[in-house]
């Protein structure tokens, strides 16, 4: 199992949201961030310099099966991408165990309604 972290445009979130449900990816957390990046400017609006560095984003928290990382991956990219500075960063990390509190059930099937599966 994969923990995949992305940072993203708050105006990009509801793309990604369609490219991650069509890839079958149904659950998901994201929280509404801001954070600093490397390009630092001021923005004039009606006569006021506006301080642009603390940046607004969404960081989404997906934790997949190691069958299903690439595809997230790939869905993430292709909504996200811009083409411009500040698209954002997607981490991918090792997740030991996964429980679900429900059933007391362990591991991928934790993540996933067997019931379901095709």
């Amino acid at each position: 199992m994969k923990k995949i972290e992305a940072i993203i445009r708050r105006s990009r979130f509801d793309d990604v949201k369609e490219a991650l449900l069509a890839a079958d990816i149904e659950w998901f957390s994201y929280y509404d961030v801001r954070g600093i990046g490397k390009t630092r400017e001021g923005r004039i609006y009606r006569g006021v310099v506006y301080d642009t560095s603390s940046i607004e984003r969404t960081l989404l928290s997906i934790v997949v099966r190691d069958k299903n990382v690439e595809k997230t991956v790939q869905a993430i990219m292709k909504a996200a991408r811009t083409g411009e500075i500040g698209d954002g960063r997607i981490f991918i990390m090792p997740v030991d165990d996964s429980i679900r509190i429900r059933t007391g059930e362990r591991g991928d099937i934790s993540l996933y309604n067997a019931a379901l599966e095709k």
